[in-house]
């Protein structure tokens, strides 16, 4: 696993990287450049939240090679603690970004994750999008957990691909519990859990609109839309990640080796 290359900062125990998004895809072309292999998490409260109830999906966080800063709070948590430079990577605006950097520099792609269809739609939008774009599997895979020999099938699978990017749509925890579990099993230098990302550019769910996303209310036109889906979510983690910030402060740490 490599070691962090840049300040990161504690948000309840979580050490989320003190970057922007110009300094996430130049780490993440190192990555493949060195032939370095490590995940990307990419991660807002509801992630933070997730990891106060599970030590084991905090120290999958802490692992990575980037834990990127999704939603605001965990930028306004940065600044707080001292990292004035640190923005916003939205996880969709992270993936076309390095998909605009993957066709410049013939990266290769895969796509896991999503319902049935919906991988392989995500890669006709996205070709159609980014001219250059190189996508060499997709797959959707069953909502039950795999089979020793459907898991192994399925690194075979990515392995013969070639992808340099493994892009994981499974939504949080999952997808950072299925990237932390493959991650010595893959080949690819890089694996990025964007989870909702899948939807939204193969067109199947909206984004907030900009303004929204800038002070930090993306979470209220997403519970407009799917109230159902997430209404638990967000009236459980907002109240209760905004009572614990204010008892413990974020924190910015330098790791040994750090940029």
């Amino acid at each position: 696993m490599l070691t962090h290359r840049h300040p990161r900062v504690d948000v309840l125990g979580v050490a989320v990287s003190a970057v922007t998004p110009h300094s996430a895809v130049e780490e993440i072309a190192r990555w493949i450049a060195t032939g370095e292999r490590s995940y990307v998490c990419v991660t807002g409260v509801h992630g933070v939240m997730e990891c106060q109830r599970d030590p084991a999906l905090r120290h999958i966080h802490n692992a990575s090679g980037l834990t990127v800063p999704d939603g605001m709070p965990m930028v306004w948590a940065g600044h707080r603690a001292g990292a004035t430079w640190m923005r916003r990577v939205y996880g969709p605006d992270l993936m076309l970004a390095v998909l605009e950097r993957a066709a410049e520099e013939g990266w290769s792609s895969f796509f896991y994750g999503g319902a049935e269809g919906v991988p392989e739609l995500l890669g006709e939008r996205l070709v159609g999008r980014i001219p250059g774009l190189k996508i060499v599997g997709a797959y959707s895979p069953p909502y039950r957990p795999l089979s020793a020999q459907e898991s192994g099938a399925t690194v075979a699978t990515i392995n013969a691909s070639g992808a340099d990017l493994v892009w994981v749509g499974l939504s949080t925890p999952k997808q950072e519990r299925w990237m932390a579990e493959h991650r010595d099993r893959l080949e690819a230098p890089v694996l990025l859990g964007v989870g909702a990302a899948f939807d939204f550019h193969a067109g199947l769910k909206p984004q907030a609109p900009a303004w929204m996303q800038q002070r930090g209310l993306e979470w209220t036109y997403r519970l407009v839309k799917e109230p159902r889906r997430l209404w638990r979510r967000y009236l459980r983690n907002n109240p209760a990640y905004l009572t614990r910030i204010a008892l413990r402060p974020p924190r910015l740490t330098t790791p040994e080796g750090a940029l």
